[in-house]
């Protein structure tokens, strides 16, 4: 049977999450289920409770839990990845929030702008780390990142370890299962759909009806202003927004470039230098404190995540069904993976990890060719290639200078001076982490 390593399975959400959907899953019943983390409290929270639900419903896993990163991947044929560094809010709070004083006008702070740098030279470091263990330990495995920031980890790794069986995935598109049916007034299973770009910044190229052929695109743009002027985005029990929330530049892009956006403002805003003007900030923060709360009483209230181990529920984690394909050869067709893009979207350069649809059988992921993709939002990613780049190079060069660069090619970044007394400031704020740049 096969060995699934979960690498950060104590971290909130995820672990737990993706666990209860693999006891879900008939076609890996019997599979060893191996817990990875740093943090020992954590992790035995978490393996005490999938034992709990795997010895209450008779699931017949056998669960294992480890600090050991080197004990935890022998023999894996799977591995996810998903990891935070240190007291993730708090440095959060310090990515958003300092970059500000220093007149970036910066959204969010997660993966765009110069928050999403300093977040990402905090974490590639040890991604890279996983990854050499599991070069040495399990080559074959295949990889799959949950991380972000997905667009600047992902190259980080694919350029130092090509090699790697390696794939981004993210959640993003499961907003088009929750909207689309209500704007195409049918059921998902009938809808086809082509998306892409790159991660937390793409967009709907097409949406078919599959018993007709025909186009949807002409009722989504009927029913597009009245229907996400009124949408509720819905996040478990956590968060209900306001009516519209997070569509600032969502309705702005759509205007201006005619695709369906994938997400919404807090992402997508992250990489445009005009994206704080028209976000919707109150809608960005709200979610933002909500899902702060949720993670950090995760562990501490059965309630957050009982429901997730109802055996009649559907599985969530597109991981699942990717594995299942794997080792059934199974061709399935899967709407978004991060992987190097190789000529699948033109006008971008081929090391540039891109989000596309995959097929997925024994072989692993491969990726499906856009073609025709529209020049004028490839213009809008094409802003971020260089930002991917040097941030890639100052990690593996270690080079302060690189860090600076890679600010300084970011939309967002208009004050070159500014720039560098902020990386300076987060040199010193956040020592322990990027203390390697020099």
């Amino acid at each position: 049977m096969a060995k699934i390593v979960l690498i950060g399975a104590g971290s909130a959400i995820f672990g737990l999450g993706t666990i209860s959907d693999i006891f879900n899953s008939n076609v890996l019943k019997g599979a060893t289920i191996t817990l990875h983390d740093i943090n020992k409290g954590a992790l035995g929270k978490t393996k005490d409770i999938a034992e709990k639900y795997n010895s209450k419903f008779s699931h017949n896993f056998k669960i294992e839990a480890t600090t050991d990163r080197k004990v935890a991947l022998k023999g894996a044929d799977f591995c996810i990845i998903s990891i935070e560094v240190g007291h993730r809010f708090d440095l959060w709070d310090q990515d958003w929030k300092i970059p500000l004083q220093y007149g970036f006008r910066q959204i969010y702070g997660e993966n765009g702008g110069p928050g999403g740098l300093f977040h990402s030279l905090r974490i590639i470091p040890p991604i890279l780390e996983i990854c050499e263990d599991i070069k040495k330990i399990c080559p074959n495995s295949f990889v799959f990142n949950y991380s972000n920031p997905m667009q600047r980890i992902s190259h980080a790794v694919t350029t130092k370890f090509p090699e790697l069986k390696y794939t981004g995935l993210c959640h993003e598109i499961n907003s088009m299962r929750k909207q689309l049916p209500d704007l195409m007034e049918t059921n998902y299973e009938n809808i086809e759909i082509k998306a892409g770009g790159l991660n937390h910044f793409s967009i709907l190229l097409e949406a078919k009806y599959k018993d007709t052929k025909r186009d949807g695109y002409p009722i989504i743009r009927e029913k597009f202003n009245t229907y996400y002027s009124n949408l509720i985005n819905r996040y478990d029990d956590y968060h209900k927004s306001k009516p519209g929330a997070e569509r600032g530049v969502f309705f702005q892009l759509y205007k201006d470039y005619g695709y369906l956006p994938i997400t919404v403002d807090s992402h997508l805003g992250e990489y445009l230098q005009w994206g704080h003007n028209v976000a919707d900030h109150d809608g960005i923060n709200e979610f933002y404190n909500n899902y702060r709360n949720k993670c950090l009483n995760f562990h501490e209230n059965e309630l957050a995540f009982s429901h997730l181990f109802d055996p009649k529920k559907e599985i969530y984690e597109r991981i699942i069904p990717i594995i299942e394909a794997i080792i059934q050869d199974s061709n399935l067709e899967e709407e978004a993976v991060n992987i190097p893009n190789n000529n699948l979207i033109d006008n971008l350069p081929k090391d540039i990890v891109v989000e596309v649809p995959g097929n997925i059988n024994k072989n692993g992921v491969s990726g499906v060719r856009l073609d025709n993709y529209p020049s004028s939002f490839c213009s809008l990613l094409n802003n971020q290639v260089g930002v991917i780049q040097l941030t890639t190079d100052a990690v593996l060069n270690k080079s302060k200078h690189s860090a600076y660069l890679a600010m300084l090619a970011d939309p967002v970044v208009d004050n070159p001076k500014a720039a560098e007394n902020l990386l300076e400031t987060m040199l010193d704020v956040q020592k322990e982490y990027l203390g390697y740049l020099s």
